[in-house]
């Protein structure tokens, strides 16, 4: 009899352990989902920022390839261009604000800021959400900052032109008398100044080694200009 009352007094000073150990397992528990949703807004604030610096750099890409296919057009330098450089951030850092607002976050702090050598864009988010409410006090109002930096990557550089080919000469006095009887020559040579400005306006094509491919631009046929991805890549830095 007294062995049975010993063994339900036992039983009755276990309880309350059982239930504290269960307690502390919930609140473990709890706790690792608190963590959990606070990684997955991080994750979600860095994932916003990416996109964001890589809508931004993509945006630049465009922008330089739509400068360098004017400039061949009207005959201007291009060089800065075909490095990367040479123009105005433009609507760049509009089109990081909005693929941050699509991804659920906004810019802040220096928000959207380009960079040079090499050409960048660094950009800085906050979620629209907070961590919410958990078993941790304080993640109800925290809210998660991310930043990321893409980078404009030239592909090709430029080859130089090739030394322009000597004519054989053909030589002799016959040619020399030849060419001071042709007087309808040369009247047809003054009168020609469609000829002599078809002969000024001709422009060589450009040769261009991008990622170790020949590519030759004709500044005759823009219409088939290169993609901006051809001529520059864009990712995000380490």
């Amino acid at each position: 009899m007294t062995a049975r009352r010993d063994l339900r007094s036992d039983a009755g000073q276990a309880f309350p352990i059982y239930i504290t150990a269960v307690a502390g397992l919930l609140f473990l528990a709890l706790a690792l989902f608190a963590v959990g949703q606070a990684g997955a807004t991080r994750n979600g604030g860095q994932t916003a920022a990416d996109a964001a610096a890589l809508a931004a750099a993509q945006d630049y890409r465009d922008q330089l390839r739509k400068g360098f296919l004017e400039a061949i057009g009207h005959g201007s330098a291009w060089d800065d261009l075909l490095n990367g450089r040479g123009l105005g951030v433009g609507d760049a850092c509009e089109q990081a604000q909005w693929f941050a607002d699509q991804n659920g976050a906004s810019l802040t702090g220096d928000g959207c800021v380009p960079g040079y050598l090499p050409t960048s864009f660094t950009v800085t988010v906050k979620t629209h959400k907070p961590v919410g409410k958990t078993v941790i006090p304080g993640t109800e109002s925290q809210y998660a900052e991310a930043t990321a930096k893409a980078v404009v990557t030239p592909r090709c550089t430029a080859e130089p032109p090739a030394p322009p080919t000597e004519r054989p000469d053909d030589g002799g006095g016959g040619g020399e008398g030849d060419g001071r009887g042709g007087d309808g020559g040369k009247d047809d040579g003054k009168g020609g100044d469609g000829g002599k400005d078809d002969g000024k306006d001709d422009k060589p094509p450009i040769d261009l080694l991008c990622d170790g491919i020949d590519l030759t631009i004709d500044p005759t046929r823009l219409d088939l200009f290169p993609d901006a991805k051809d001529l520059f890549s864009v990712h995000l830095a380490d």
